[in-house]
This record gives C-alpha cells, structure tokens and sequence, in this order.
C-alpha cells in the first residue's frame, strides 16, 4: 500500500516571533531535534517514503534541511565523528516541494498537491502537532486499512477548553461533523481535532466544490472539504496517545520541555534537583 505524506509548512509562525523572523517554525528544535523531524520519523514508522511538502518564498532553511551538507559531512568524516555523521543521515525518503505563492488557507494549501497525489491515499501533518510516540500515522493507517474511509485524529480535551479547537460530533468511531470552536454548551464532545488526516483522493473533488463557494480573497480550509465528506459517512477517527502542542510560546516552551524530559530524563532531573525545582 504506497501511501504519501504531506507536510503544511508555509505558514508565516507569527506566533512564535521573533525566533521566526529568520527561521521557519518548523526548525524549532525540541530538545536538539527540529520539531518538523519528529513527524518525519512518525511517517517513516508507518511505511512512508514519499513525502510532500508544502512552502512559501520564505521557507529556504526548510528545504535545506532536507539536502545534504557535503562540507559538515565531510569534516565529520575528516574528524571521524561517526555519532555525529550518524545524526545527520538523509532518512530513506524522497521529498518533493510545493510553494503556496499566497497564503489562502489549508484548503488552498492542500489543492496545489492534486497534481501529485490525485488517485492517491495520503496523510496530512500540521507540524504543531507532536506525536511525541512517534505512532500516530500508522494508527490512521490501521483504521484506513479496516474501514477504506477518510481518518482523522483527535485527542480529549478539558471542557473548558472546547472553545479553542475544532470538536468533533461523533457516533462510535463516525465522524458526524466538526465544530469549530464551539461554546461549552454547544460542543458536541470534548474531542478535539488533531492535526493529522488521513485522505482518500476524493477529498481533492470536496476541496474544488469548497472553492467555488469561497471569495477570492478569502481562505478556505480543510475543515469545509472534512465536513462534506463527515455528511457522506466517510470519515471516521481515532485517538492519539499523546499529542504536544508547539504553535505558540508557552506550548512551545511546555513541549520543550516534556521532549527533554522524555528523552533525555537524567540531565532533567539533574538539573531540576540543581535548580532546586519540583518534578514528577
């Protein structure tokens, strides 16, 4: 089963200025790792090898970091750092770009890749969305195996909290409709939206009829192609592990943090004992 992946990443990361000034978002480290690697380890987990992803003009250090650095690897060698050599080794995988020339939302976003994927399954990631266990797309993958339906993620949220996400409505593993950011006492549930997606090609017909009902100078998101599909009975879900939040500073910071301590437990406890902090 030759499934894609795609990467939206053209977005500006104002939220997380000024370190995005120069740097795109998705290069934020978490722990010494850019937060963009964690979701292409997730995708080489499930079996994916081609993967697209999507940029604007500003997005150049982006695609850098998915080509080879022939002066570093080969001091590397020179100095025979085989650690490090090892840790700039190119993942298995081809990679192909597509630049969104104007910010017109997911929706828009997602169109430019027709060319590429159409008659295609494929996975969608938001880089926001960290799936620190690395598990999140195979688990899309298994559902689609079993069911030949659109898959999307979602993960439990505090009621009070409802308003900040997209909630699904849902009927056992059914995706009956997303609402965007709903009051409490209207959300359907307390089960937020992920962001990753599992899509059959036919989303790419959803997104054209979306289009056309959507002012030129408007975005249009993948949300309104998601809920005509939801009104067809042609999306499910199913939920994440664990999911880390990076689109703003303090989710970033939070994230970071959590990241560390996964994985690198003992120089956190360290220096929390140093610094005198509390930890779990």
């Amino acid at each position: 089963m030759n499934i894609k992946g795609v990467i939206i990443a053209a977005g500006y990361g104002t939220r997380l200025l000024p370190f995005t000034k120069t740097v795109s978002k998705e290069l934020a480290p978490l722990g010494i790792r850019p937060s963009i690697d964690y979701i292409i380890r997730e995708f080489v987990n499930a079996g994916l090898k081609d993967i697209v992803v999507i940029t604007s003009r500003q997005k150049r250090d982006l695609e850098n970091y998915f080509d080879h650095n022939f002066e570093i690897e080969t001091f590397l060698k020179q100095k025979g750092k085989e650690k490090e050599l090892e840790a700039i080794k190119n993942y298995d995988i081809n990679v192909f770009f597509v630049r969104q020339k104007c910010m017109r939302g997911t929706g828009d976003a997602l169109l430019l890749t027709k060319p590429l994927l159409e008659g295609h399954t494929f996975v969608v990631a938001f880089p926001d969305d960290i799936d620190p266990t690395l598990s999140l797309t195979s688990s899309l993958i298994d559902m689609y195996k079993k069911t030949n339906l659109n898959v999307l993620s979602g993960f439990t949220v505090e009621k009070k909290d409802v308003s900040r996400y997209g909630i699904i409505k849902p009927d056992g593993n059914k995706v009956c409709s997303i609402v965007e950011k709903p009051s409490i006492e209207d959300a359907p549930s307390n089960i937020a939206s992920m962001g990753r997606y599992l899509f059959t090609s036919e989303v790419f017909d959803e997104l054209e009829e979306a289009k056309k009902y959507t002012s030129p100078d408007k975005e249009f998101f993948m949300t309104d192609a998601i809920e005509r599909l939801a009104k067809k009975n042609k999306v499910v879900y199913v939920m994440a592990e664990k999911r880390l939040d990076t689109g703003s500073p303090d989710a970033y910071i939070k994230s970071f943090l959590e990241i560390v301590y996964i994985e690198n437990k003992d120089i956190f406890v360290s220096f929390a004992n140093e610094k005198g902090f509390k930890h779990v």
